[in-house]
């Protein structure tokens, strides 16, 4: 039977990213993967780095991601330094194209809001918005520039989490799938893999939309996949700085000269194939943004599954069997919410408490709900 000061179920960016900080702290950690760690969600993601709430149930998240971006230039300077290995991190900002016959009446709301939330927003006219990303179509009515706001390449991040975690202590096994918490009463002793229990302190979820798979989990991680198609393209003659967006779709650049394309929305169950449906609305709205881009080759094209909750923010934080942690729900800011979420459960593990009130996201909202519903039948 292994045994280690912490156990994590998931072996992502999220659970890499605090078995990197638990780690520096000097505990034992075991990270534990059904595969290959890395390979779901973190492989599959845009790598945008954006507090900006993209519809008002996100307004709980700000201050939450405004933290975690803020984190991001030291965390990203950390791992590069002991992994050896690049990020792609680029803080480039991002311009919002508007469409709308009626963006005078949009870009107020849009830079209030944003304003509202502490966050840096710019009006530009259509003219100074081309001047800024010439690729920019010439239908774009209005944007908005969000100065502050990076993009990393979420892939080559990933990799370097893991290094990171490994070269500071922590050990992955690979293959080795979790099928339930390993639980004592009103204690969690640890994790129950296929053919062996691991005994741990603390147990930390953070297998992203697989974490409610694992016996005992569902009730404080109801967790279901979101789909999401992307595409990456390559024009070579096409010159794009910052992450573009609209309503329709994002546009990230790469360092190696790619432009990503996402994202499509879809709860379709465990389903990753790739469809002509989805990447063509993509396409189509990516062209349209950028026509540049109607002569771009397409080098790749994907689909991930996102953890999405019932109320699409993230679980993080403590449950009421001792020792048991949750690190889910991220849907579709996992990338964005990493620094802080390794920061906070870190916290937690080695003080018991947090730099950053996270009652709003606790796993106990779901399981106080389970709980009287199973009561009312």
């Amino acid at each position: 039977m292994k045994k280690c000061d912490v156990a994590i179920a998931g072996g992502g960016v999220i659970g890499g990213s605090i078995a990197f900080e638990l780690a520096r702290a000097g505990l034992r950690v075991s990270v534990f993967d059904r595969q290959k760690p890395g390979q779901e969600a973190s492989w599959a993601s845009a790598g945008i780095i954006s507090p900006a709430p993209e519809n008002p149930g996100m307004i709980a998240t700000v201050e939450l991601a405004k933290r975690s971006a803020a984190l991001y230039p030291e965390f990203v300077a950390l791992v590069e330094e002991i992994s050896g290995q690049s990020t792609g991190f680029r803080r480039k900002g991002t311009l919002e194209a508007l469409f709308s016959h009626d963006t005078k009446v949009e870009l107020s709301t849009i830079i209030a809001l944003h304003h509202g939330l502490g966050l840096k927003a710019e009006p530009l006219r259509a003219e100074d918005a081309r001047e800024v990303e010439p690729a920019l179509s010439d239908e774009v009515e209005a944007a908005v520039l969000r100065p502050d706001e990076a993009s990393i390449d979420n892939r080559a991040l990933t990799s370097a989490v893991l290094e990171a975690a490994q070269s500071s202590g922590a050990e992955i096994f690979p293959g080795s799938g979790v099928k339930a918490i390993w639980r004592e009463g009103a204690r969690c002793r640890g994790l129950a893999l296929q053919n062996e229990n691991v005994e741990a302190k603390w147990t930390i979820i953070a297998a992203g939309c697989f974490s409610g798979m694992i016996e005992g989990i569902s009730a404080y991680a109801p967790v279901r996949p979101a789909k999401g198609q992307m595409a990456a393209l390559r024009a070579d003659e096409l010159k794009m700085e910052r992450v573009l967006w609209s309503e329709k779709v994002y546009l990230v650049p790469r360092n190696d000269g790619r432009i990503l394309a996402g994202a499509t929305v879809e709860y379709v169950g465990f389903d990753k194939r790739v469809t002509a449906g989805g990447i063509e609305t993509i396409l189509a709205a990516a062209i349209e943004l950028a026509p540049g881009l109607k002569d771009a080759r397409i080098e790749e094209a994907w689909a991930g599954l996102r953890p999405d909750s019932a109320d699409h923010l993230p679980i993080l934080g403590p449950t009421d069997l001792e020792g048991l942690l949750m690190a889910t729900g991220h849907f579709r800011s996992g990338i964005l919410l990493t620094p802080i979420t390794a920061r906070l459960i870190r916290e937690w593990v080695t003080e018991l408490k947090v730099s950053l009130d996270w009652d709003r996201f606790s796993p106990l909202r779901f399981y106080a709900l389970t709980v009287d519903n199973q009561y009312c039948r």
